[in-house]
């Protein structure tokens, strides 16, 4: 059996979204160590810069992936800056605990505008560059897609939703010899994580900080260098999300079965709370909303 090594990603060209702190972040550090060609965007312009300097001063734009016709002028620029495309990691997203009834609707939107709209934007902006036979998309789903905790309804609609629209792609790009790969983390130690759960409302329910523990960060960077290397169809960390995925009903009727006791304290909380969106967002439109 081969071994993996980091020249596998040598020379490849890829593109990473949010990417100024965490699974980006990292990725992209550990991509440039390895030989490869990173472009760079997200919301935060001094983290971005940053982390730029750190991978050779590679080519990075603020972006909000949420704004169809930014995420559009940015990769296609970023594309030319690297002289062409090889991978493109969707790897932005969002979270804020939401209680779907009498939770703040804009929570839903914000999140699906981010999560879902975003991932489609940069697949539809990168696609016609990685439309090659070396070319991979890598899309960043959750665990959350696949078992459903209760405050988390935006957020894991949202990862369920990018889960599909991996699965569809995968079918619309193979006659160019290009391949998708859908990546399923659980809590691995970010500032998503640790923001995410990091409320009043979810201590509630929980009585501690996540659902199975903070997970290292450095497995799941190395399990995605290697879907990168390897144009994987899926990528898990830690590694017993592998084991979970197929045996999703079973996993819901066991989460379902041990969160009984906190909900509806913990809907009453998240109703009142002011807890943040684990990135701050730009102001944008409410594309649900219409005029009566």
């Amino acid at each position: 059996m081969k071994l993996f090594s980091g020249q596998d990603v040598a020379g490849r060209r890829v593109l990473i979204t949010g990417a100024a702190r965490g699974i980006g972040a990292a990725l992209a550090k550990q991509l440039h160590a390895h030989g490869a060609s990173v472009a760079l965007l997200g919301l935060e312009p001094d983290l971005l810069a940053e982390v730029a300097r750190e991978c050779g001063d590679a080519p990075w734009r603020y972006c909000d992936v949420g704004d169809h016709a930014q995420v559009e002028r940015v990769v296609t620029t970023l594309a030319s800056e690297l002289g062409g495309l090889d991978v493109v990691v969707a790897n932005a997203g969002v979270a804020k605990q939401l209680a779907l009834i009498g939770g703040d609707p804009s929570v839903m939107e914000e999140t699906l505008a981010v999560n879902v709209l975003g991932v489609y934007y940069t697949l539809r902006a990168a696609g016609p560059h990685i439309c090659h036979p070396r070319g991979y998309a890598l899309i960043v789903s959750s665990l959350a897609a696949a078992v459903n905790l209760p405050l988390a309804g935006a957020y894991s609609a949202s990862k369920a939703g990018v889960e599909a629209l991996g699965h569809t792609l995968r079918h619309e790009i193979r006659h160019t010899g290009a391949k998708v790969g859908v990546a399923y983390f659980a809590e691995l130690d970010t500032d998503m994580t640790s923001r995410g759960f990091g409320t009043a409302a979810a201590r509630a329910i929980l009585g501690r900080s996540t659902v199975s523990g903070v997970a290292p960060l450095g497995p799941a960077i190395d399990a995605t260098e290697r879907a990168i290397a390897r144009r994987r169809r899926q990528t898990v960390s830690p590694w017993w999300v592998a084991i979970v995925l197929p045996f999703r009903p079973l996993a819901q009727r066991v989460v379902d079965a041990a969160l009984r006791r906190g909900v509806a304290e913990a809907l009453e909380i998240a109703r009142a709370e002011d807890a943040p969106f684990t990135t701050d967002q730009p102001s944008r439109p409410r594309r649900m909303e219409r005029p009566a």
